[in-house]
């Protein structure tokens, strides 16, 4: 059976939070579309969170994706954009999972090595690498759209196996079919 399904990728941010999508037909990967929301004029963190659901949700009410694939925070010094980067991702997650969406997580390092063969590539080289593969001619303002197509180009390359289904995973399911005696 060939495959045929539409795949939400997000770059999720505090400032400017990327998205991009794309259709899998059988062995075909064909460009839906892919922009930014932008967040920088709101004032507080809430009204941001609020804006990432309701234009998350637009998106899926218009493309009706099948999955999606988000890029998972990178570890950072400043724990208080970490933790706002987090909420942002978590919205996004909780939008889709409202929607009955699957979603995957994948690393900065794995989306690069998956979409370049690079993974210390910079988001240029992200971004050429996916106008060949995607084939579209002006390059967004922001590569944060880009590097949503990536996450969704990834998760395609990676067959739906993320940081969540790697080998096993490192899930609670996971844990106890390893260690039955420690169930409670």
């Amino acid at each position: 059976m060939l495959e045929d399904k539409i795949i939400l990728g997000i770059d999720p941010g505090t400032t400017v939070m990327g998205y991009g999508l794309i259709h899998i037909k059988g062995k075909k990967i064909e460009l839906i579309n892919f922009g930014i929301i932008q967040l920088s004029k709101l004032a507080s963190h809430p009204d941001k969170l609020k804006r990432i659901f309701d234009r998350v949700d637009g998106i899926i009410a218009e493309f009706k994706p099948d999955e999606m694939a988000i890029e998972a925070p990178f570890f950072g010094k400043n724990v208080q954009s970490m933790l706002k980067l987090g909420r942002a991702q978590g919205v996004a997650i909780a939008t889709a999972l409202k929607s009955n969406i699957p979603f995957e997580e994948y690393t900065p390092r794995r989306i690069k090595q998956a979409v370049t063969g690079n993974g210390n590539a910079s988001k240029e080289q992200v971004a050429a690498m996916l106008q060949t593969i995607l084939n579209f001619e002006e390059m967004p303002k922001y590569l944060d759209a880009t590097d949503a197509l990536g996450v969704a180009v990834c998760h395609h390359f990676s067959k739906g196996i993320g940081e969540h289904n790697k080998a096993g995973g490192n899930t609670w399911s996971a844990f106890i079919k390893k260690n039955p005696e420690r169930k409670v």
